[in-house]
């Protein structure tokens, strides 16, 4: 343990892991989707940060793959648990229905073994198909019931996709406040199940693709624009108890409310929630990864600190080193460290292994663990 006073373990709520078996699959089932995905995600980081993330990736990859390497820095970091999720790039929201619910099924799957191989210090979240509302909730309920995961990652939308010719039509962009997904917010509240909530690619597309504006302005922008359609369409009015935590500080949502909640008071089409937009934030988690003790205290001081949890982004660049560190240099309390570090994790009820309400998860399979088997 890491010392905690108050004998909790010091969660990590956000580390990925590679399932490149996922990927190979995903890449011979559909080779032309597949290769319009790459494409798409190469002009939008542009040639020069192209490059970079390939180096990044190769330097990176015992981490994202390697279980021993994985422990190794978790203590170095002084990490007891991670909620371990599928790298965001395993998506595949170009997916027809058939192959995304087999994708799910697969990187739920990965995801548990990985978790069998070292129960004591992992947890982990699955996928679900966002492009395909209506297979959502069996996918959900395949990650927390069959698997036994604490609950599953998401994109902020998922765009429309051109079909190529005889294939599915395109099914158009689904936002999170499309009534679609309303099943799925019931489901998940019903189960108690974690929704991490996480962006990869930007509908801002070519625009950001100099100076790693892909990532460093998409991620915290799409946050914001996720984060807004569940605030104004009222999904967190009509699922009050649902779990829902925000990536990356909730991006650029937490602080700059003011304008939201205006709108609200003054634009009948703005006033789909209860309550001002600014009040959503207690009702939503959001992780540490902020890069600036300033902005992790302005969360705290929006969202409070019994709503933020330990975030790394481990193992990729964007991410930190000392997760831990940058919380403790943010010039909190003890009292509001420790609920950050270990407190907020333990009352969400994330610990390792797996849900203890999960059947037959007691011998679960290990094979293959590392990658997606």
């Amino acid at each position: 343990m890491s010392g905690q006073q108050s004998g909790a373990p010091v969660v990590d709520v956000h580390a990925h892991v590679l399932l490149p078996a996922l990927q190979e699959y995903v890449a011979a089932s559909a080779p032309a989707e597949f290769a319009a995905a790459q494409e798409l995600d190469a002009r939008r980081q542009g040639p020069e940060s192209l490059t970079v993330s390939g180096a990044m990736i190769r330097d990176r990859w015992p981490r994202l793959v390697d279980l021993a390497r994985r422990l190794a820095d978790m203590d170095a970091a002084g990490i007891d648990v991670q909620l371990v999720s599928p790298s965001p790039s395993h998506y595949y929201y170009f997916a027809g229905p058939g192959l995304a619910e087999e994708i799910a099924r697969r990187a739920n799957t990965a995801v548990m073994q990985l978790v069998a191989s070292a129960p004591d210090r992992l947890a982990g979240l699955g996928l679900v198909p966002l492009q395909h509302p209506e297979a959502m909730v069996s996918a959900l309920d395949h990650a927390v019931l069959d698997c036994g995961l604490l609950g599953v990652e998401i994109g902020s939308y998922a765009p429309a996709v051109d079909r190529l010719p005889g294939q599915e039509p395109n099914a158009g962009t689904v936002e999170l406040s499309d009534p679609r997904l309303e099943p799925f917010w019931a489901r998940a509240e019903e189960l108690g199940a974690l929704v991490f909530l996480h962006p990869f690619g930007c509908s801002l597309d070519e625009r950001l693709d100099r100076f790693y504006l892909a990532n460093t302005v998409a991620q915290p922008a799409e946050n914001a624009v996720a984060l807004s359609h569940l605030i104004f369409s009222g999904v967190l009015d009509r699922y009050p108890k649902l779990q829902l935590l925000a990536a990356h500080g909730g991006g650029y949502l937490p602080t700059t409310l003011g304008r939201s909640d205006h709108a609200w008071r003054i634009r009948p089409d703005a006033h789909g929630c209860a309550a001002p937009p600014s009040s959503y934030l207690r009702r939503l988690w959001f992780d540490s990864l902020t890069h600036s003790p300033a902005e992790l205290r302005a969360l705290a001081g929006a969202a409070g600190t019994d709503r933020i949890l330990l975030g790394s982004d481990y193992p990729f660049d964007m991410g930190s080193e000392d997760p831990a560190g940058e919380v403790r240099a943010a010039g909190l309390s003890p009292e509001e460290e420790q609920r950050i570090l270990a407190g907020n994790a333990a009352a969400l009820g994330i610990r390792p292994g797996y849900r203890a309400s999960a059947p037959a998860m007691s011998a679960p399979r290990t094979e293959g663990h590392g990658n997606d088997g």
